[in-house]
């Protein structure tokens, strides 16, 4: 059949297919007239009287009257629904009462059972036209439709299954359940069959895409279903989430890709709430680096707690702006009573840190601000050492001074055994803490190590999503790089957890689960929008992997622990490490030459700063040559001061 002129029609203008149903109706209602006239009375002449012409076009006015009030002529033809066809019934009964009144009144020897007919005959030619239409409609617009598959016949899934009869996008043409008690049971014309039958149906139906619709089923289920369906190289997407739906965060129609997050996250652990309210409920907190990824979060893990007061410090404008509308937000809809105080500050400068914990009476610190990008780190020693190394002792130094009772580092596995100038610099603001410990003070100093986090400004996963969505190539280090991930979330309630039970110098390691191939990953996010991976063996894929090598300091595995031992404690993914520190006189001399360095721009003494510190750092051969070579005195005063006057040093020996 010739689709334009069914496009035509279906573009045409709402005036114009109102008068084509009711042109239709004028004529359909006079057949069906006739033809039971034609049925009862067989052929008498009273059926082609001047009279029954009357009681034809007499009828035929009245219901066309009757089919307006009851909106027929309203009604979309290809979202025809229950109440629609009810209309139509109503519509054809009122036309039968019409016609039998008008035969009643009449000298015509028309029998008493035509009306009966006609009922029968009218319903048949209305219902068979609009369903028609709606069926050529349907098709003719499925051509344009994603053919997509239903994965869950429960309550969500048949709503979206509902909910997307009427999408301009997407065309359900299955729908999967692995339960066996409505198997082959049908909604909307679709059966609903077993998982194992998908593989045959992607390609009978040319399906594209694969919804979860089980909003509600645990981490563990989905990931089992995702992995299923990984290899089928089909466009895996989900309804959003229980919480976000019953929040009204979100609508069941609002279909998004699956995230890789989905199959890296674990089954989350309840919360010991006794550890997350200990140092923040009814208490006044302090979050540095609050616009970050990492000490965002922390913020709104805080919130939930009910402290008297949330102390924002963030050296970023826009950042701050950005975090402090959010959690305002937050307060005002969920009627909190914290007091929300947004600062711009710099961690690394002693007398705003002074003056800020001596005018807010700070209970508890969670200090995120540092420099975390391990290449820009490592191009900006300088900065990087600084801001990781000084950010924390002056923030220490005030937080101790003003008597706080709890100050918690957010440290990284990077610290341990680091080959990079961000995990030296990091392992140095640990063992600062560790000093800072050992004096006399009130403060609780404690370090919670942990390693990525998905969806941070560093992940590899936001950058691989954007390469896969330009067509590729995906960049991967080096094809046997190995990452733990966290959720973010997880992670900064682990945070809480951990510094409630400090008791002073502790290092906390969170326990991350399973590591991750990062070529792996990099090939499953590829599969998981129904793509393929363009390789040797297969030179047709879509997206490619190309390996760059390992950056400046990067390693192809982390660690986090240093020593041999970690203890357990009562959370099960908490654990609390043993390992040897510095005192609080090696502590302030290394601070105090370091900082000298520092002031001299003199990244040879720095590199040997870190090196000599007990952090464990292992810096670059030709690193350690330059160092080397200051000592022995094979290294000249031009090079020297050449060498020294530049933040790139690793970059330049390279």
């Amino acid at each position: 059949m010739d689709s334009k002129p069914l496009n035509l029609m279906i573009a045409a203008p709402r005036p114009i297919k109102q008068t084509l149903m009711v042109a239709a109706d004028l004529l359909l209602i006079p057949v069906a007239i006739y033809l039971s006239f034609l049925l009862s009375a067989g052929f008498s002449a009273d059926i082609y009287s001047a009279t029954t012409t009357a009681i034809s076009a007499i009828t035929t006015l009245c219901s066309i009257g009757l089919f307006v009030r009851l909106g027929l002529y309203h009604a979309v033809v290809r979202f025809m629904g229950n109440e629609a066809l009810l209309a139509v019934v109503k519509g054809v009964a009122f036309s039968t009462l019409v016609l039998t009144l008008l035969i009643s009144a009449s000298d015509v020897r028309i029998p008493l059972t035509s009306p009966l007919i006609f009922f029968s005959i009218l319903l048949g030619l209305i219902g068979f036209t609009r369903l028609s239409a709606r069926q050529l409609i349907s098709r003719q617009t499925a051509k344009d439709k994603i053919n997509v598959a239903i994965y869950g016949a429960g309550s969500s899934g048949l709503a979206l299954l509902a909910s997307l009869g009427s999408s301009k996008k997407y065309n359900p043409v299955a729908l999967i359940d692995d339960r066996t008690r409505i198997r082959n049971m049908r909604y909307n014309g679709l059966k609903v069959s077993h998982p194992e039958a998908l593989p045959a149906l992607i390609k009978e139906h040319n399906i594209k895409q694969v919804l979860l619709a089980m909003p509600s089923i645990t981490s563990a289920r989905k990931k089992e279903i995702i992995l299923k369906l990984e290899p089928m190289q089909i466009r895996i997407r989900t309804v959003p989430s229980m919480e976000s739906l019953v929040s009204g965060k979100a609508r069941l129609e609002q279909i998004q890709d699956i995230c890789v997050e989905d199959l890296l996250k674990r089954e989350p652990i309840a919360p010991i709430s006794a550890l997350l309210q200990k140092c923040i409920s009814r208490k006044t907190v302090l979050v540095t680096g609050a616009g970050g990824s990492i000490g965002s979060e922390l913020c709104r893990q805080v919130l939930t707690q009910n402290p008297e007061k949330l102390v924002l410090v963030e050296r970023c404008e826009m950042a701050l702006y950005q975090v402090d509308q959010e959690l305002g937000q937050l307060i005002s809809s969920q009627g909190l009573n914290t007091e929300l105080v947004p600062l711009l500050a710099c961690v690394q400068n002693p007398l705003r840190m002074h003056t800020i914990f001596n005018a807010y009476n700070i209970d508890t610190v969670y200090h995120a601000a540092a420099y975390k990008h391990v290449p820009l780190v490592e191009y900006n020693m300088i900065e990087g050492v600084r801001n990781n190394v000084f950010g924390t002792y002056e923030t220490a130094l005030a937080a101790q001074n003003a008597g706080v009772k709890n100050f918690v580092l957010i440290s990284t596995d990077k610290a341990v055994r680091p080959t990079n100038i961000m995990g030296a610099s990091k392992r140095l603001a640990e063992l600062v803490l560790q000093g800072l410990a050992k004096g006399e003070t009130q403060t609780r100093f404690s370090m919670v190590r942990f390693g990525n986090v998905l969806g941070s400004s560093g992940s590899v996963v936001p950058l691989f999503r954007k390469q896969i969505a330009s067509g590729g190539p995906v960049t991967v280090t080096h094809k046997d790089v190995i990452r733990y991930f966290m959720t973010i979330p997880e992670a900064s309630q682990l945070v809480i957890q951990a510094g409630a039970m400090a008791n002073g110098g502790d290092v906390f390691l969170l326990d991350m689960g399973k590591p991750v191939k990062i070529s792996e990953l990099a090939e499953t996010m590829i599969r998981l929008l129904g793509l393929t991976v363009k390789n040797s063996q297969h030179p047709d894929g879509d997206i490619g992997i190309t390996y760059t090598g390992l950056r400046p300091g990067e390693k192809l595995f982390e660690e986090l622990l240093v020593g041999a031992t970690a203890l357990t404690t009562q959370h099960p993914q908490i654990m609390r490490a043993e390992e040897q520190s510095l005192s609080l006189v090696q502590t302030h001399k290394i601070v105090s030459e370091l900082n000298l360095a520092l002031d001299n721009g003199n990244c040879i003494d720095i590199q040997e700063i870190l090196l000599s510190a007990n952090t464990g750092y292992t810096a670059s051969k030709e690193v350690s040559d330059l160092v080397w070579a200051k000592h022995t005195g094979n290294f000249s005063k031009d090079n020297t001061e050449e060498s020294s006057q530049t933040d790139n040093i690793a970059y330049i020996a390279r």
